[in-house]
């Protein structure tokens, strides 16, 4: 594959892949911005022994909490009692308008994200708020493949939180913990509302799409004791994360959503002082700025006729 200055790639056709259409769209040349350091990273993970616990609570069932963590902490999502899903969003904390986009993250990673995927921000910022360091469902799935027999795949951008809406419209009930109400709350003490919640990354949630190209949600496959966990990548950022009924879907319960309820653990890390400096990690940028086409909207001199 060739990538012209304009990062747009072809294969010549003397060594162009029989799979050449389905292969990734958005690629780079190597060293590029989705050319992750896996030996930096890999380091990270292999920190346990040296860092320093900042934070940890556990976040109640059928709840949502919002906190902060500083750039290059480590965070960790735990399954504490076993199966459970829980919906995250992440935004800057000096700047809300900059937020999780889950769609670009889509195509710029994939649809099921793990270790060394990036989480990336809006328009017109697009920068990796997090890095993916820890994953302990990494090879689920058959022989480790990351997918099971029915096409399944854990940590999911597919879909996106449930809520209260599209409950009412299909059952004609009200419900107020769905995955958007749970969010909502937990935003308010930042001073953000309902309009400020986005899609989301379903951590633990196992997804995929049937023959029919429908999405569907499988049993969630986490077990006491898993954890995914992430760096971050620049300034300072509040997350948010809320869990509503999507654990196991063994019930026979009259509320059979609340009998799959599990609480979700936090954990925020710190690394030693000079331990990124001294690997040469650098706080990630936005790449917005380096356009300056203006959306062809440049500004027309005063005096100069525009026809």
């Amino acid at each position: 594959m060739i990538c012209n200055p304009k990062h747009l790639c072809f294969y010549p056709m003397t060594s162009a892949p029989k799979n050449r259409l389905t292969e990734a769209a958005y690629q780079c040349l190597p060293g590029g911005p989705l050319d992750i350091n896996r030996g930096f990273y890999d380091k990270v993970a292999a920190t346990g022994h040296e860092r320093t616990l900042v934070e940890s609570f556990i976040l109640p069932i059928r709840s949502g909490k919002a906190w902060e963590v500083r750039k290059g902490n480590i965070c960790r999502i735990v399954a504490v009692e076993g199966p459970q899903v829980g919906d995250l969003n992440i935004w800057s904390l000096h700047n809300p308008r900059e937020r999780f986009w889950a769609s670009r993250t889509r195509q710029l990673q994939r649809a099921h994200v793990s270790v060394y995927d990036r989480l990336w921000s809006i328009l017109p910022f697009l920068r990796p708020l997090v890095t993916i360091t820890g994953d302990s469902l990494k090879d689920y799935g058959v022989d480790g493949s990351g997918v099971d027999a029915e096409g399944g795949r854990v940590h999911d951008l597919l879909g996106t939180r449930c809520d209260p809406y599209v409950n009412r419209m299909l059952t004609g009930q009200d419900s107020d913990y769905h995955c958007h109400s749970n969010l909502t709350r937990a935003i308010l003490p930042y001073g953000l509302t309902e309009f400020d919640v986005h899609d989301v990354l379903n951590v633990f949630q196992c997804t995929g799409l049937n023959d029919k190209d429908q999405y569907f949600m499988k049993t969630c496959p986490a077990k006491k004791g898993d954890y995914f966990e992430k760096r971050t990548s620049f300034a300072r950022y509040p997350l948010v994360l809320e869990m509503w009924g999507e654990g196991s879907t063994e019930s026979t319960s009259a509320d059979p959503m609340l009998e799959c309820c599990r609480p979700l653990g936090v954990e925020v890390y710190s690394l030693p002082e000079g331990w990124l400096e001294k690997h040469n990690w650098k706080e990630a940028l936005p790449n917005g700025p380096a356009y300056k086409g203006q959306h062809a909207l440049k500004e027309v001199p005063f005096g100069i006729s525009k026809s």
